[in-house]
């Protein structure tokens, strides 16, 4: 019986995907748990149509995300902290500091979690840091710190 996956079911179809399965598998399991429906041509159109439709806002989002990725790219944020002795940092800046700079200076709202960091930095001077938006899109933020002036 050919049916159109509703929902993802693991390791047998995604959503949205037509496929054959055993009759008694559609009937007795997928159709009554509203997981799949008989392939008829209106659902075909309609899950086509859903297709087409995700797949222009992933297009849109990738768009987002690109133009979010070339403005990271041009930034170089400056950093100002309190020094101790050998240039080393009271405290340090976590990738938590970097997301609030990023969203008062350049207005760009990045997920901490999204900003790579192998550890905080402790100490000045100008650092790479790499910021993955996506599984594909990583682009690099120059991170300069510099000391804080006493007042």
């Amino acid at each position: 019986m050919n049916v159109v996956f509703l929902k993802d079911v693991p390791n047998v179809a995604k959503s949205g995907e037509i496929k054959n399965v055993p009759n008694g598998y559609a009937r007795n399991y997928l159709i009554p748990n509203k997981l799949a429906a008989p392939a008829t041509a209106g659902i075909k159109t309609k899950i086509e149509a859903q297709t087409r439709v995700r797949e222009k806002k992933k297009a849109n989002i990738e768009d987002e995300l690109q133009q979010t990725a070339e403005q990271l790219g041009k930034l170089n944020i400056i950093m100002k902290a309190k020094v101790g002795a050998k240039n080393r940092l009271f405290g340090s800046i976590t990738s938590a500091d970097i997301a609030k700079e990023l969203e008062t200076s350049a207005g760009l709202v990045i997920d901490k979690r999204k900003i790579e960091l192998s550890e905080p930095i402790r100490e000045l001077g100008t650092f790479e840091v790499t910021i993955k938006l996506n599984k594909d899109i990583t682009p690099k933020l120059k991170v300069t710190v510099k000391e804080l002036e006493a007042i």
